[in-house]
């Protein structure tokens, strides 16, 4: 029986991730649409973000133990910031332009597990944009994200 990887391991690790979230940050604060939204990200930002989508593709915890990060602190960053479909369809369109830039795993089952991820990980960001209160309790656990129904990549 083959073993499954993780999608952070299929990905490439925090290393690819991290790579990912450089270049993908790099287009929004030159992007029209997103640029006004992250123009005051700290330095830390594209880190802290490859280090939540690597805990959340099955990776070490790096983003809860040594960013003192949580679900609910994730959701909490979106809180008020009344993002909108378009400003979502423009993140999902540049992290995919990143995605192909850097190199990262492009199969079909990877792929498709990842547009998942952002598809739903977007619209729960702009749903949680437009709240006043954070809707995630504290103790709330990270969110997993897996091979979804391909059941893991193409192994011949």
């Amino acid at each position: 029986m083959t073993t499954i990887p993780s999608l952070y391991t299929w990905a490439g690790g925090q290393e690819a991730l991290e790579k990912l979230t450089t270049a993908f940050y790099a287009k929004v604060l030159k992007d029209e649409l997103l640029e006004p939204v992250f123009r005051h990200m700290s330095p830390e930002h594209s880190k802290h973000v490859a280090h939540f989508i690597g805990e959340v593709f099955g990776g070490p915890p790096v983003y809860t133990t040594e960013d003192n990060g949580s679900h609910a602190k994730m959701v909490a960053h979106h809180i008020g910031k009344a993002l909108n479909d378009p400003q979502r369809k423009q993140w999902i369109k540049l992290l995919l332009e990143s995605a192909d830039e850097i190199g990262l795993a492009d199969d079909p089952e990877f792929r498709s597990a990842l547009v998942g991820y952002l598809e739903w990980g977007s619209r729960i960001a702009v749903i949680n944009s437009n709240a006043t209160e954070n809707p995630i309790n504290e103790n709330a656990p990270m969110p997993e994200w897996g091979w979804g129904v391909p059941g893991g990549p193409y192994q011949p």
